[in-house]
């Protein structure tokens, strides 16, 4: 009975600190990745290049030369080759790893890939 409840034990701990180390999906709030995009209006220079060159494209992530995840995302082509990873990421809470995109910032970016991701 002792080995039983000591082995209980250990595999809920070894269980918690499994967990304790991921990013939570919803460290924003819910998010199931579905947005009303009717009422948004977003564009590539004016609000996706700047929160990607903010939050995504710097050093340790995915700049210049970066092999993580799709590369690096430091132009409208590699970003636009890239969508379906990025809107899978920045929908379910992934991404950013060191921070987290307030439900505006997501919006605007899978309201973009959604729209087709133009180069506007």
């Amino acid at each position: 009975m002792k080995k039983s409840t000591t082995l209980a034990v250990v595999i809920l701990l070894v269980v918690a600190l499994a967990n304790a180390c991921k990013k939570s999906s919803n460290d924003n709030g819910s998010d199931t990745g579905t947005v009303d995009c009717s009422t948004i209006t977003t564009t590539f220079s004016g609000s996706v290049s700047p929160l990607m060159g903010a939050s995504c494209a710097k050093s340790g992530c995915h700049n210049s030369g970066s092999l993580n995840g799709p590369g690096a995302l430091t132009t409208y082509i590699q970003i636009f080759n890239a969508k379906a990873q990025i809107r899978t990421a920045v929908a379910s809470g992934a991404m950013p790893r060191d921070a987290s995109f307030t439900a505006a910032q997501k919006a605007t970016i899978t309201c973009w890939i959604d729209a087709g991701a133009p180069n506007n």
